[in-house]
């Protein structure tokens, strides 16, 4: 090994103490930052997401600018649909695999929630879209 050469990520650790609320996509949820964001130089993400009440009405249909996010429900349930008429109910224990770019709207969600989500990068941004022909 080139003792020369830094690593360009870190060992990223977070605990329920450690993990840092942080900003999100949505004003009902709330998010814990794990610290990969930084620890990977931005290559990935990964946060806790989670919230007390229902989502009450549909997000509508958007994506996002990624190469994939995951998301592994921790707690709850989720429903979305896709643009190729697909609807998943994501339980507890149930993990989802979405393409950067793939349209989606999330239709509701249990009154308690928690999930975590990565993101490949981490800078995900997220772009409102008209639904696909056929779908409101």
């Amino acid at each position: 090994m080139n003792d020369n050469v830094k690593p360009t990520q870190t060992i990223a650790h977070a605990t329920p103490e450690t993990a840092k609320p942080a900003a999100g996509r949505r004003a009902f949820f709330s998010y814990l930052d794990l610290g990969v964001t930084d620890a990977s130089n931005g290559a990935m993400r990964a946060q806790v997401t989670k919230a007390s009440q229902g989502m009450g009405k549909p997000t509508g249909w958007h994506y996002h600018v990624c190469d994939q996010q995951l998301v592994y429900m921790l707690k709850g349930w989720v429903d979305l649909e896709f643009e190729d008429g697909r609807k998943i109910r994501l339980n507890a224990g149930d993990s989802l695999m979405i393409p950067g770019g793939t349209r989606h709207n999330e239709t509701g969600t249990a009154d308690e929630l928690e999930l975590l989500e990565i993101s490949v990068p981490a800078k995900m941004d997220t772009v409102p879209c008209d639904p696909p022909a056929g779908m409101s």
